[in-house]
């Protein structure tokens, strides 16, 4: 038995050890945000984030969370404002959307590794997360926008959370529309 905390969720695995993370999200856990993109590790649509850091859960066993936190898109925050998806709807980041949970976990883990970076910090830790549409710049841009919420919510007094749109976009990861409005 795997024991594993899911989005701050104790969880276990009874089942084959070097399942990939992936389908244990996905298939046993119910958790569709992280995607499957190739199987290998190469396009960063599967990325989570395994005690801070993102992996591709494609090719990470669940064998390899054995006592990790997990955090999967879902996680980030239950009503969609963290501030890296702030900044994604803001800008209007995704166009079909397919890698975009892979591309805000990256985003994501690099912002709390480094709260200020440039563009080449940004094309560094993105590299490997592939989008065919070509959001390169958006997901650049978006990046920098996300810094810049972070730090002037550290300059602010707590506020509540913004209520949910009539449509529920709020609540969501992504917008439903892929980003269009």
């Amino acid at each position: 038995m795997i024991k594993l905390k899911v989005n701050g969720v104790t969880r276990q695995h009874d089942g084959d050890p070097d399942m990939p993370l992936l389908w244990y999200l996905r298939d046993e856990l119910d958790l569709k945000g992280a995607k499957f993109g190739c199987g290998m590790g190469l396009c960063g649509a599967c990325t989570v984030h395994l005690n801070g850091k993102p992996v591709r859960s494609c090719s990470t066993p669940v064998s390899a969370a054995a006592n990790a936190q997990v955090t999967t898109i879902e996680g980030l925050s239950t009503d969609g404002t963290h501030p890296v998806q702030v900044a994604w709807q803001e800008l209007d980041v995704p166009q079909c959307g397919y890698c975009q949970a892979g591309q805000i976990m990256s985003a994501c883990a690099l912002l709390a590794k480094n709260p200020k970076p440039n563009d080449a910090d940004i094309d560094t830790a993105m590299n490997g997360n592939l989008c065919r549409c070509g959001t390169y710049l958006r997901v650049r841009a978006a990046i920098h926008k996300a810094a810049e919420l972070t730090a002037s919510n550290a300059t602010k007094p707590a506020t509540k959370p913004a209520a949910k749109s009539a449509s529920g976009a709020g609540a969501n990861l992504l917008p439903r529309n892929g980003g269009k409005k």
